[in-house]
């Protein structure tokens, strides 16, 4: 059943490819029909809910994060798709759970450099769909949808492309320490940095790879500002190894985690001074979030959920609620949002707002997110399945959460349980998940079931595209 917000549309048929689709027109005034927007998307990968000063870090400095916060819109119950890399970023990317697409598996949790397959291209991206209302789309940053060429950004919807195919941790040399990773050397990590179809550097040079990408972002904005343009800029950090520049090492009081933050904080200032600067700052809607949780095993070097419990890897409220700005001066309505939203959200919001079209030939997951965002409505969202690997173990409504399944991932005790009934939490209490109260509200609980054993009834799960390794593709 696919989603949209209550607003009236006008619908008529176009094509993508062979793809039927529908393409809306508003009936009404709102923020896409005087000129079509611009559209930054930043993606950070495995930051905590609790990583910038606005969601509460005493002493990571976010300056830039912080006014867009407080001149946006700040939510605070926004979910990735997944509790990794290569499933989360499919979600963001299709508007739809990565288990429609295949893109997620119980062998293989994400892609690898030996990996023979990629996101399919019967899968229809953000880029491909405002693609056919006239933008200029650009992938700046972290990928990992693929590596081999037919699953690159350029084969899927975006005119340019410049960053890292998958994480700046793999193509090691040879297996690292725990003391070698936390000292991290950029000649242990083989890790191709390209433009567009073309290796330009091996291994990239990770100290310099954050600000090259606002450069490029900055670059394509500039060039760009007569006709409308989306942008994915996708960080490498804050995920292991970290990196910093020159500039920005031994600067931060929170060590070399704190300096990639706020590397990354100085190059979104840089970014919104050039929208200034080129007039674009307000027909131009930022969203800012990350695909996981952190990476807790580093020591001083992972991130933190805040409050929240456990981190990246988990369907824990750590591993997949996220810092999540949305900025767009004199449009959004400044709020602090804790109504349920999710990257999975952001197909429908970008493409609607852009004229753009909603595929109806498969099972979408996106909601339109405008009635908060614009109209000081709640948002349309009510529900979250959280799936690890290509199975559902938990499921939110509301205010609840129950889990059927539950297991850590970087903790000792990390076994897989399952519960019947299941784990309930009230999240707007208790959102560290740390009191188990289904017996008080036994109604909640099978209502939860119900919600979760129809979606699964419905569920038509894709054909696993992590497990395929090259040699085996080759045999």
């Amino acid at each position: 059943m696919q989603k949209f917000s209550s607003r009236r549309y006008f619908l008529k048929s176009v094509a993508i490819g062979s793809t039927a689709l529908v393409m809306p027109s508003l009936t009404r005034c709102s923020p896409s029909s005087q000129s079509k927007p611009n559209v930054l998307v930043i993606f950070c990968d495995d930051l905590g809910f609790g990583d910038l000063g606005t969601f509460g870090h005493p002493t990571i400095r976010t300056p830039n994060l912080d006014r867009m916060a407080a001149k946006g819109q700040k939510w605070t119950s926004f979910y990735a798709a997944a509790s990794v890399c290569t499933p989360s970023r499919a979600g963001l990317m299709t508007g739809r759970l990565p288990v429609r697409s295949g893109m997620c598996s119980d062998f293989r949790r994400v892609l690898f450099p030996d990996s023979a397959n990629g996101l399919p291209q019967s899968e229809i991206t953000i880029a491909r769909a405002l693609k056919t209302v006239g933008y200029n789309t650009a992938c700046i940053g972290k990928w990992h949808l693929g590596h081999l060429p037919e699953f690159l950004p350029t084969s899927h919807g975006f005119d340019y492309y410049f960053g890292i195919p998958y994480s700046n941790d793999m193509d090691k040399i040879r297996s690292l320490s725990l003391e070698e990773q936390l000292d991290p050397k950029i000649e242990n990590y083989n890790v191709p940095l390209m433009r567009n179809e073309k290796i330009i550097e091996r291994p990239a040079d990770q100290h310099t790879i954050t600000k090259r990408y606002t450069e490029e972002a900055i670059k394509f904005i500039a060039e760009h500002k007569e006709s409308p343009w989306f942008i994915y800029l996708a960080h490498t950090m804050v995920h292991i190894p970290l990196f910093a520049s020159e500039k920005f090492r031994n600067t931060s009081r929170r060590g070399l985690f704190g300096d990639t933050v706020e590397e990354i904080d100085a190059g979104i200032g840089r970014i919104l001074q050039t929208l200034v600067e080129t007039g674009q700052e307000k027909n131009t809607m930022i969203v800012f979030t990350s695909d996981n949780g952190p990476w807790l095993p580093f020591r001083e070097h992972s991130g933190s959920a805040g409050l929240l419990r456990d981190g990246k890897g988990t369907t824990w409220e750590g591993g997949m609620r996220e810092p999540t700005i949305f900025y767009w001066p004199g449009k959004i309505n400044p709020a602090v949002v804790p109504d349920i939203g999710s990257t999975l959200d952001l197909f429908a919001t970008i493409v609607t707002l852009a004229g753009g079209a909603i595929p109806t030939d498969r099972e979408m997951d996106s909601y339109d997110l405008a009635p908060a965002l614009f109209e000081n409505n709640k948002s349309p969202r009510n529900e979250m399945y959280y799936y690890r690997g290509q199975q559902l173990f938990a499921v939110r409504q509301g205010a609840y959460k129950a889990h059927f399944i539950t297991m850590s991932e970087y903790q000792q005790d990390n076994k897989r349980q399952e519960h019947d009934p299941p784990l309930l939490f009230n999240l707007d209490v208790d959102p560290g998940e740390n009191y188990e109260c289904s017996a008080k509200v036994p109604d909640v609980v099978d209502t939860i079931k119900k919600l979760a054993e129809k979606h699964k009834s419905e569920l038509i799960k894709g054909e696993d595209q992590l497990i395929a390794r090259i040699q085996d593709a080759e045999s």
